[in-house]
């Protein structure tokens, strides 16, 4: 089976691409790895859908949330089946889905201005009504509808082609279970030696099996190179959630890893 971890962009273009590792699993059960095969980057919204329409096998890990909190579902009086709901908030667009959201968040008291998720608070994972720094809502507006266009399998959420399979993926998360250093930034003036060497921890860890049951990333020194310079971390977060969809193709059907009851309108981050 293919494996893909995709780095995810709400706005993709050349400067800030969508950046996908490919990879597949290797290895004896004792000793098990993820081959990294290669890195693309996607500038546009017909490359990207263009990956998603890749014939199968393959397991792809999407850095984006794929639902909404149920809370503020309910209080928005929105559709209460993940596919509608996706269609909802498509044919709002992007103002009404952003004007939407901003009055939810109003509504609401001072410190509980933002729902969660049920995974977003073991994952420590952003709400996805959040829409500047980072927009993640805005990530899960053009990532879930074109997820459910393509027609892939979202277990908990969606059955589609079951030989494309799709889970949420947060980079970070697996970040933190390194270091807590900080290890990217897209700003000039933060790319500094210090996240650099974050990265190259990152890196070296990940080598080593540092995910639960000794799963090892094997790459080239050219490869891990590549990871390690993108001062922006788009091609290691992507490696990152490479590796989150190795857990969930190594954990296999019917939930790949994921809690056997999950919200089917909120969905769950792979790994927490």
């Amino acid at each position: 089976m293919l494996l893909i971890g995709v780095d995810f962009t709400s706005a993709p273009r050349r400067a800030k691409p969508i950046t996908a590792a490919f990879g597949h699993l290797a290895g004896e059960v004792t000793e098990p790895r993820v081959e990294l095969t290669g890195l693309e980057a996607f500038d546009d919204w017909p490359a990207f859908e263009a990956l998603l329409a890749r014939p199968g096998p393959w397991l792809g890990a999407f850095d984006f949330p794929f639902g909404l909190p149920r809370e503020a579902v309910v209080d928005l009086g929105w559709p209460q089946s993940w596919p509608e709901l996706v269609r909802h908030c498509t044919a709002l667009g992007k103002a009404g889905f952003r004007a939407a959201l901003d009055a939810y968040r109003e509504s609401r008291p001072i410190g509980r201005r933002y729902a969660h998720r049920a995974t977003d608070l073991p994952a420590r994972s952003h709400s996805p009504l959040k829409l500047v720094n980072p927009p993640v809502g805005l990530m899960f507006l053009e990532g879930a509808p074109r997820l459910l266009a393509a027609g892939a399998t979202l277990p908990g959420l969606h059955a589609g082609d079951p030989q494309r399979i799709a889970v949420e993926a947060y980079p970070g998360l697996l970040a933190r279970s390194i270091t807590g250093d900080s290890y990217k930034s897209d700003e000039k003036r933060k790319q500094t030696p210090e996240r650099r060497n974050a990265r190259k921890c990152i890196v070296a860890a990940l080598g080593r099996g540092h995910l639960a049951g000794g799963l090892q990333l094997q790459l080239s020194p050219s490869q891990a190179g590549s990871l390690i310079d993108d001062a922006s971390g788009d091609r290691l977060d992507a490696a990152l959630a490479l590796m989150q969809a190795a857990a969930c193709a190594r954990a296999s059907t019917p939930d790949y890893g994921l809690p056997a009851q999950i919200d089917p309108l909120e969905g769950w981050i792979a790994g927490v």
